[in-house]
């Protein structure tokens, strides 16, 4: 792989001035760069998918600077999933902000989308806690201008709330990295795993602190109870598209602690031991309840979405506390189906308000496409609720066999909580599609923007293949998992000093 490890961050590098700079007077020019872009990252995504899965994990020292000193990029089958997932998710999504006009609203919407995709790419990929620090910043820069896009004042104000609290999850992570680096010397993921299981009993107060502040951190971009606050008015006023982009941006939180919590502190290790995943696991249950309450009194069909993508992190964490092999693959199988699936209620979501002219969920008159709009949104719908047949149920199942040592608090939540959605979202589907027949009123015109339907049934066509192809995928996730939690050959890669 070598070289190709470092070109999901360098393509959109580059790619990105190149739009601001050269064409930014040509709209046609810059959907043609930025998609071409797009689809480039979705193939070399998916290469580096199919050599990681046939190969151990490798990593790239840039400007040959040996680890722990220099910058340090790994690939592996964990960072690769990602890769591809974002890859795939961004070409939808800006296929679908093409075909709606979104993009036309704003001078650098595909400028700002692939800043975006390199600091997400470049969070994926890095191997060193600090440079994970500098992608966060990358992607969250990018991601401030897409808030916006467009303007509005409720945007406006949304966007605000959406930056304080990110500057403090920023300001936290300097904290944490400042404190590590203070007792460790180092902040190379692989140097900290062999040094922080063996500092010395002195040291272990600190770097509990430090384990904790990083906690934090990692729970704010996780929407994580009680640092969720900022998600449900972000996602409901931002764009369609750029929501939907975001379904990518909360699995980063859940990214960094899946890679942080089996590499430097697996919590059957001195000196964190089981502090982590001890204050995961409730947090992540209120989370789930307050998803699936949030969903049932929403009262705009895109705070409903947001606050199901609230519900999906609990869901999600929840698998992630039980911090076993087995919970780790059935937490992966989630987060793909979650991140499709959230990113299907936010395009449709938008397609609705679109053709109502409002996002409230009360009774109008019918809408044009109603018939399509109102089969996505119960197969999504399904989805989201973990309901048979799609992946939701599946990926849930999983989750309940892989928590039965903690059976009854466990499964009395997720079982609730998903009878909760089940009537949320029904609520919202009758108040939409059904009870519009009893209202008087015509159609109004719209046009029926065929390119953005598509996009919109991908994503649903990607969820029927993850259901068909469940014992396939889980299989290789079974493998993955095992490779995350036996880190000894990624440790070894990172600390290579090979030339790239």
């Amino acid at each position: 792989m070598h070289h190709w490890i470092i070109a999901p961050v360098v393509l959109p590098a580059i790619l990105a001035p190149l739009i601001v700079l050269g064409m930014r007077g040509n709209l046609t020019l810059q959907r043609l760069a930025g998609l071409s872009g797009t689809i480039a990252l979705a193939v070399i995504s998916g290469g580096l998918l199919v050599a990681a899965t046939h190969t151990p994990a490798e990593s790239y020292h840039v400007g040959n600077w040996p680890a722990p000193f220099g910058i340090v990029l790994m690939i592996d089958r964990l960072s690769a999933l990602m890769l591809t997932l974002t890859a795939a998710l961004a070409l939808v999504v800006q296929a679908y902000a093409i075909a709606t006009g979104w993009d036309a609203k704003g001078r650098h919407f595909h400028a700002l989308f692939l800043f975006q995709l390199m600091g997400l790419n470049g969070a994926f990929l890095t191997a060193d806690a600090f440079n994970l620090f500098v992608f966060f910043e990358v992607l969250l820069i990018a991601s401030y201008g897409l808030m916006i896009h467009a303007a509005g004042k409720d945007r406006l104000r949304a966007g605000i709330q959406y930056i304080a609290f990110n500057l403090i999850a920023s300001t936290l992570f300097l904290f944490a990295l400042g404190t590590v680096y203070a007792v460790t010397g180092t902040l190379n993921m692989a140097d900290l795993a062999l040094k922080v299981a063996a500092l010395p009993e002195g040291d272990a107060a600190l770097i509990r602190v430090a384990a904790i502040l990083m906690l934090s951190v990692f729970a704010i971009k996780g929407a994580l109870v009680p640092l969720q606050f900022w998600l449900p008015g972000t996602y409901a006023n931002a764009p369609g598209p750029v929501a939907a982009l975001f379904a990518i941006m909360t699995k980063v939180g859940a990214y960094a602690i899946i890679r942080t919590t089996t590499l430097i502190f697996p919590p059957d290790a001195a000196p964190i031991g089981t502090l982590i995943t001890d204050l995961m696991l409730p947090a992540a249950l209120v989370t789930l309840v307050v998803g699936a309450i949030g969903t049932l009194g929403a009262t705009t069909l895109p705070r409903l979405a947001a606050f199901a993508a609230i519900a999906s992190m609990g869901t999600l964490f929840t698998a992630l506390a039980t911090f076993t092999p087995q919970a780790t693959t059935a937490a992966l199988y989630y987060l793909i189906h979650s991140t499709l699936a959230a990113a299907a209620i936010f395009l449709i979501s938008d397609l609705v308000t679109a053709r109502r002219g409002s996002a409230a969920l009360t009774a109008q008159a019918p809408i044009a496409q109603q018939g399509p709009l109102a089969a996505a949104f119960f197969a999504t719908a399904i989805a989201l609720a973990g309901m048979p047949p799609l992946s939701g149920f599946l990926g849930k199942l999983l989750i309940l066999d892989a928590t039965r040592d903690n059976a009854p608090l466990i499964w009395t939540t997720l079982l609730v909580t998903s009878f909760l959605m089940i009537l949320g979202l029904a609520r919202a589907g009758s108040t939409l599609f059904w009870k519009s027949h009893a209202t008087e009123g015509t159609p109004p015109h719209h046009a029926p923007q065929p390119m953005a339907f598509a996009a919109t049934a991908t994503l649903l066509l990607a969820l029927a293949a993850l259901t068909a192809m469940a014992g396939p995928v889980t299989d290789w996730l079974a493998t993955t998992a095992q490779q995350l939690h036996d880190p000894a050959a990624y440790i070894a890669a990172n600390r290579m000093g090979e030339d790239p």
